[in-house]
C-alpha cells in the first residue's frame, strides 16, 4: 500500500505549533485516510513532508484544518544546497514526463508563489529565483490572481530569527492542491459576532476543538459549561445539533454586563442562538438550558457524539455550584416566593471528577470529551491530568497563557461502557484543588502586570480578611460580625 501514495508537503501557519498532531490525526480518523511521515519528522516545524493516497484525500485533510495554510505535491525536496534541490526537480520532471505533461500544456495558465520563512526576500529576488527555473517545461500563459496550475517554491532558514544560516536549510518546490480551512476563523470572528462574553472562546480554537472532537453533520454535540457559545458556534459550523447548559441566568439570556468597551447596554436580541442564526446555523440549535452540572438533569439514556467545553477555573470567572441546605431556616421565605438560590465555590477537582464522569456515561462509545485543564507550567513534569477507566487520553496540547501559568486541551475518547467502571476517577488532588490560591501566589511572586497585581493583592486582602475572622457582606465589602449587627 505504501508504494501507491504520494509525496505533499503540509504547510502550516506558525502558530498554536503544539495543537497540530492532534488536529491532523483527528482529521485523518473523520475522513478516514492513511498518511505516513518519514522518520525524521518534526512537528515543530512550518511544514510535513508525508504521503497521501491521492489529491483527493489531500484536499479532504485541508476542507476542515485550521493549522493548515495550505497543501501541495511535492516535486522536489533537498537539504543539500540549491544545487542539489534543481538537479532533483530536473530529475523529477524528467522521469514522470508523462505524468505531468498535463500540467505544462500550452491553454494552463500557471503561477509560481515564492516563499521564505525566517527570511525576507524582495520581490526582484523572487523573480530571480523564479528565473533559476526556466528549465520547467510551461508553455501556457502567467496568471496572477486564477491560475490554472499553481507552483510553490519554498526556502526554509530555520526557526532562530536570530540565528539565520548563510544557505536555506530545506528547498522544496510543488504543485498546489488546497488551501486549508483559515477563512473559516474570519467568518465567526468575535469583532463581529453578535453576542459575546467576558470569555468567549477564540474562533480558531474553538474550530480546533471541534476537529479533535471528531464533529460531523448530523452528530450531538453538548456543552455543560456553554457561557456564550463560541464551541457551540463551531461545532454547528461542521453541521451538529448543538445543546448546552450553563449555570449562570443572565449570560445565557443575554442579560449580563456588555463585553465590548464601548456599549453600555446589550441588545434584546443578543442570545446563542442569534449567533447561530448569524452564521446561518439556526436549525442545528436545540437548547441552552440553566443547570448545575454539579447535579446532572438528564436521563442515564440520553448520549451525545461530542462534548466540548471549557470549564471556569476561578480567575476570569467563578466555579459554582448551587448550595443546598438540609434545613430551612425560621426567617426563610414562605414556599410561594421567588427564589435565588445561593452558590458555593465548585471545587476544580470535584469539578472534573464530575465532567468525567458524566463523559464515561453520556457519551455514545467511540465518542470524544475535549476540554481544557489549567496548569502553573512548574507542575508541567507532575502527574495531575484527571484520568478515567471508561476514556482514553488520546490528545493533550498546551496554550501557554504567562510565564508562569497555562491551560492543556485534553481529548479523551470513549473506550468502554462497563457500568463497573462508570466511577472509576483519578486525579491527584493536591496540585489542582487549590489551584486559585498557588495561582495568585505565583502571580504576586513573578510580580505580572499592573491588573495582575491588583487582583493578587486582593486576594491576599481577602484571605488576611478571613484569618482576622471577618465576614463579606452583600455589598462586597468585609466587616466583622459585630459591626454588622451594630449597624443593624
Amino acid at each position: 500500500m505504501s508504494g501507491a501514495l504520494k509525496k505533499y508537503v503540509l504547510w502550516f501557519a506558525q502558530e498554536h505549533v503544539d495543537f497540530r498532531q492532534a488536529e491532523i490525526a483527528s482529521l485523518l480518523r473523520i475522513w478516514n485516510i492513511q498518511m505516513n511521515t518519514p522518520a525524521n519528522h518534526d512537528p515543530d516545524r512550518p511544514f510535513w513532508l508525508v504521503e497521501l493516497q491521492n489529491d483527493e484525500a489531500a484536499r479532504k485533510l485541508a476542507s476542515r484544518s485550521m493549522s493548515l495554510r495550505c497543501i501541495f505535491e511535492l516535486w522536489a525536496y533537498s537539504n543539500q544546497g540549491l544545487t542539489n534541490f534543481h538537479e532533483q526537480l530536473r530529475r523529477h520532471i524528467e522521469t514522470n514526463g508523462n505524468t505531468l505533461a498535463p500540467h505544462f500544456e500550452a491553454n494552463k495558465s500557471f503561477k509560481i508563489t515564492v516563499e521564505t520563512y525566517n527570511k525576507h526576500f524582495s520581490q526582484k529576488e523572487k523573480v530571480a529565483k523564479i528565473e533559476t527555473m526556466q528549465y520547467l517545461p510551461v508553455e501556457g500563459p502567467v496568471n496572477l490572481k486564477t491560475p490554472d496550475v499553481h507552483y510553490w517554491y519554498i526556502e526554509f532558514w530555520g526557526l532562530d530569527p536570530m540565528d539565520v544560516p548563510e544557505q536555506p536549510y530545506d528547498v522544496l518546490f510543488g504543485r498546489w492542491i488546497a488551501d486549508g480551512k483559515r477563512d473559516m476563523i474570519n467568518e465567526i470572528s468575535l469583532k463581529t459576532r453578535k453576542f459575546i462574553g467576558n470569555t468567549s472562546m477564540d474562533p480558531q480554537l474553538s474550530l480546533l476543538m471541534a476537529n479533535q472532537g471528531l464533529v460531523q453533520g448530523g452528530d450531538l454535540v453538548f456543552d455543560p459549561f456553554a457561557g456564550s457559545g463560541s464551541l457551540l458556534v463551531a461545532a454547528a459550523k461542521f453541521g451538529a445539533y448543538v445543546v448546552g447548559a450553563d449555570i449562570d441566568y443572565m449570560i445565557v439570556h443575554g442579560k449580563s454586563k456588555p463585553t465590548r468597551v464601548n456599549q453600555k447596554v446589550r441588545e434584546k436580541d443578543e442570545s446563542i442562538y442569534a449567533n447561530l442564526q448569524q452564521y446561518g446555523c439556526g436549525g442545528l440549535f436545540v437548547d441552552v438550558l440553566i443547570a448545575d452540572f454539579s447535579r446532572s438533569i438528564w436521563a442515564d439514556s440520553i448520549l451525545f457524539d461530542s462534548i466540548i467545553t471549557d470549564p471556569p477555573y476561578g480567575i476570569r470567572e467563578a466555579t459554582e455550584r448551587i448550595e443546598f441546605k438540609t434545613q430551612r431556616r425560621a426567617t426563610a421565605m414562605t414556599e410561594d416566593a421567588v427564589h435565588y438560590p445561593s452558590t458555593s465555590p465548585y471545587q476544580l477537582c470535584q469539578m472534573y471528577k464530575d465532567l468525567l464522569q458524566f463523559s464515561a456515561r453520556h457519551l455514545k462509545l467511540g465518542g470524544r470529551l475535549v476540554c481544557w485543564f489549567p496548569m502553573l507550567r512548574k507542575d508541567a513534569g507532575s502527574d495531575v491530568l484527571p484520568r478515567h477507566k471508561c476514556l482514553q487520553l488520546v490528545a493533550n496540547s498546551e496554550q501557554p497563557l504567562s510565564g508562569y501559568s497555562s491551560r492543556r486541551l485534553l481529548t479523551y475518547e470513549k473506550i468502554s461502557d462497563s457500568e463497573a467502571d462508570l466511577n472509576a476517577f483519578e486525579m491527584p488532588e493536591t496540585v489542582v484543588e487549590n489551584f486559585r490560591e498557588r495561582y495568585f501566589t505565583q502571580l504576586a511572586e513573578d510580580n505580572g502586570t499592573r491588573k495582575e497585581r491588583r487582583l493578587a493583592l486582593r486576594e491576599t486582602g481577602r484571605k488576611e480578611a478571613k484569618k482576622r475572622g471577618k465576614q463579606q457582606q452583600p455589598d462586597g465589602k468585609w466587616r466583622f460580625p459585630q459591626d454588622v449587627s451594630r449597624d443593624a
